[in-house]
């Protein structure tokens, strides 16, 4: 998959099938409509294309606002959207920035400067609310009547229901705000992951817990950057880690902004693996992919380092408690589909 932040660039497909959107959290509806996309390009031979916007729309217009409650929380990284949209067989992805001049460009305008001009649209697939354009001026008739009057097919896609249950990014981010992993996890289809490079914190784990009875090591973490101020999950989690070893490790992690520690609010994923198999640089680096698999509790503010130890102490026994359990889960599964 080739991934082009704007349009004006040598490598780009003189001609697509596109489909346009946030695509936060590329859950179950968004992949029917990827599957839907790919097969009107085949028949069209035709590359599949998608367009999405960073920041989010809302985020523009709640920081322009000067309300940051408004925006959206984050599912996704970008990193994570675009792993899962080339997981989906998407052939090229065009990333605009969104910004002043793209919010107040009209929608006969973006038609022409960006679909037809820029992206060279023979087919386009859109969901059924949606809108673009200055003031989301326009909608699907409108598309559909400049495809007539210009030469490219244009098609909509109803709402895809899970249980009765309309799938789509809002849907995510209550289930994710809720802690109800299992439902997060059918709405997208996958377990609910972060992923990114392991990068140096403040060692501050090797320190905790090295008198705590079976931390002999301290609570050794991995840390991962969560690159949006408002993620859609947030507290103690049992994962399972995966990129670093053949096997996936299991662990149990913070995703918020540690407020016993932290003072400067950054969000950062910190992960403490329960059978810690690197050596201590061995994870820095790496690319890990953390499932979160089930919700132990909120965060917390702690009165000192002894009170935060305990509480991770805690954790990781609850963690290793729903692993356990989750493991001969998976393993009952597999004998039943044998």
């Amino acid at each position: 998959m080739r991934v082009f932040r704007g349009f004006h660039h040598p490598g780009i497909a003189p001609a697509c099938a596109l489909t346009i959107g946030n695509f936060d959290g590329v859950h179950r509806g968004h992949q029917a409509m990827l599957a839907l996309l790919q097969s009107e390009a085949r028949h069209r031979g035709l590359p599949t294309c998608v367009l999405t916007f960073e920041p989010h729309p809302r985020d523009f217009f709640a920081a322009k606002a000067g309300k940051p409650e408004l925006a959206p929380a984050r599912i996704a990284t970008l990193r994570d959207k675009l792993v899962e949209l080339e997981r989906c067989g998407i052939d090229q992805v065009v990333i605009l920035p969104f910004d002043e001049r793209l919010a107040s460009l009209p929608a006969q305008d973006f038609i022409r400067e960006v679909l037809i001009e820029g992206l060279g649209v023979r087919y386009v697939l859109v969901g059924d609310d949606f809108r673009f354009g200055a003031k989301r001026q326009g909608d699907y008739a409108t598309l559909d009547a400049a495809g007539q009057a210009r030469g490219f097919d244009v098609a909509r896609m109803m709402s895809y229901e899970v249980h009765g249950l309309r799938v789509s990014s809002s849907a995510v981010r209550e289930a994710l705000a809720a802690g109800d992993m299992v439902a997060a996890a059918a709405l997208l289809g996958r377990p609910y992951a972060i992923s990114g490079h392991v990068t140096h914190g403040r060692k501050l784990g090797r320190q905790l817990g090295e008198t705590h009875a079976g931390a002999a090591n301290g609570f050794r973490t991995l840390n991962l950057r969560f690159t949006h101020d408002k993620p859609a999950a947030e507290g103690i989690f049992a994962v399972l880690v995966h990129g670093l070893t053949p096997e996936p490790l299991p662990g149990v992690a913070s995703l918020g902004r540690r407020p016993t520690v932290e003072e400067a609010g950054r969000v950062l994923l910190e992960v403490h693996c329960l059978q810690w198999p690197l050596d201590p640089e061995g994870g820095y680096g790496k690319i890990a992919r953390v499932e979160l698999l089930h919700k132990l509790r909120d965060e917390a503010r702690y009165d000192g380092l002894d009170a935060l130890t305990a509480a991770i102490a805690a954790d990781t026994e609850a963690a290793r408690a729903f692993l356990a359990t989750h493991a001969a889960q998976r393993r009952q599964t597999t004998r039943d589909r044998i």
